[in-house]
C-alpha cells in the first residue's frame, strides 16, 4: 500500500450513522420570532442544547409538582436577576431560597437606595476615595451600608431582647423573614418570602455586610447568639418530605453544596440545573457537574440533570421565560 492509499484509509474511512436530533440553526428568513429562536436552541449544539435540556427539565419540575429548591450567589441580587427571583418568589414559584449573605442583604439595601451601571475597568483607587463599592460593573455608594445599619440594629435589639427576656436565640432565617417584613416593600425579595412564608436559608450569614453588623452588634451585646444549627436541621429535614425534589442553582459556593448536601439526606434529587461559569478541574463543587454529586447521594442516579455553562445574568431571564412565566 503507497502512501496515498494509506493515507486515504485514515481519512476516509467508512462510520456508523449516529441517532438523534441533526443540528440546525433558526432560519432568520422567517422573521424574528424570540419563543421559536428558543426553542431552536435543542437543535443549535453547544451550550444553547443544554439550556434546552435545562428548560425542559425545569418544566418537568413544574408539571410533576416537584418541591422546589432555588439557590444563588450574591452577585444575582445585585444584578437585575434579582427582579427575576422576587417574581418566582411573589408568585409562589419554588419552595425554598438558599443564598450567600450578599444575596440577602443587598436586596434590602436595594430598598434603600438604587445601585448604578458602571464599569468593569473603573479603577478602583479612584472609587476608594468617592466611597464607591464596584461588584463587576455594579458601582454600590457606601452610604447605603450606613442606611443599612440604621434599618438593622434595631431589629437586632428587638430579638437580643427576645433572647435575653425568653432565652430563645435567633436563628438566621428568622432573620430574613423580619427583614423582609420591616422592609414593607414590594421589591424585595424577603417581603414577598415573609409574605407567601418561603423559607430562606443562608448557610455564609456572617459572610457579608450582614457580618459586619452582627459584629459590632456582638460587640456591645457579647452574650448575643445567632443560632445556625435550628437552620440546618430545617433545611435538611425539608427533603424528606416531598416526593420529588428539584434543584435550580445559579453560580456555586456554599448555596451549591448545601442545597445538594441537605438533598442527599433523602439519596438524592429527582431534578438538577446548573447554571455557572465554573470549571471542573480544581476539584472543586462549584465547578462539580452533577454526575459529582450522584456519586455522593445527592442527586439520584436517573435524575434528570443538567449543567448549563454561562453566566445566569444571561441565561436565567430566558430559561423563566420558558419555564415558570408560561407555566
Amino acid at each position: 500500500m503507497d502512501k496515498e492509499d494509506l493515507a486515504r484509509k485514515n481519512i476516509l474511512r467508512n462510520s456508523e450513522e449516529v441517532e438523534g436530533k441533526s443540528i440546525k440553526g433558526y432560519n432568520f428568513n422567517q422573521g424574528v420570532d424570540y419563543d421559536k429562536i428558543l426553542d431552536n436552541f435543542s437543535t443549535t449544539g453547544i451550550q444553547a442544547s443544554n439550556f434546552s435540556e435545562g428548560v425542559e427539565i425545569i418544566n418537568e419540575m413544574i408539571q410533576k409538582k416537584a418541591f422546589i429548591y432555588l439557590g444563588y450567589t450574591s452577585n444575582m441580587i445585585t444584578s437585575g436577576i434579582r427582579e427575576i427571583i422576587r417574581y418566582l418568589t411573589e408568585q409562589k414559584k419554588v419552595n425554598v431560597l438558599v443564598s450567600s449573605a450578599g444575596g440577602i442583604e443587598e436586596d434590602i439595601i436595594k430598598c434603600l437606595g438604587d445601585f448604578k451601571l458602571g464599569d468593569f475597568r473603573a479603577e478602583g483607587k479612584i472609587l476608594r476615595e468617592k466611597g464607591i463599592n464596584r461588584a463587576g460593573n455594579i458601582f454600590i455608594p457606601n452610604s447605603r451600608y450606613c442606611e443599612f445599619e440604621n434599618f438593622i440594629m434595631p431589629i437586632l435589639e428587638e430579638f437580643y431582647g427576645r433572647q435575653k427576656n425568653e432565652g430563645k436565640f435567633l436563628t438566621s432565617s428568622e432573620l430574613i423573614w423580619k427583614l423582609g417584613e420591616k422592609i414593607d416593600k414590594k421589591e424585595s425579595v424577603y417581603y414577598w418570602a415573609n409574605k407567601n412564608k418561603i423559607p430562606v436559608y443562608c448557610p455564609g450569614i456572617t459572610d457579608g455586610s450582614l457580618g459586619d453588623m452582627i459584629y459590632f452588634f456582638k460587640s456591645k451585646h457579647p452574650d448575643f447568639v445567632l443560632d445556625v444549627a435550628e437552620d440546618i436541621w430545617n433545611l435538611n429535614n425539608s427533603t424528606l418530605g416531598p416526593e420529588k425534589t428539584g434543584i435550580i442553582i445559579l453560580g456555586g459556593g456554599a448555596v451549591k453544596h448545601s442545597i445538594c448536601n441537605a438533598n442527599m439526606f433523602r439519596n438524592g434529587a429527582d431534578f438538577a440545573v446548573y447554571i455557572n461559569t465554573a470549571q471542573e478541574f480544581d476539584g472543586s463543587d462549584s465547578g462539580a457537574l452533577p454526575e459529582e454529586a450522584v456519586s455522593w447521594g445527592k442527586i439520584l442516579p436517573d435524575a434528570k440533570k443538567v449543567k448549563v455553562y454561562g453566566d445566569a445574568s444571561i441565561i436565567f431571564p430566558l430559561i423563566v421565560a420558558k419555564t415558570f412565566a408560561k407555566n
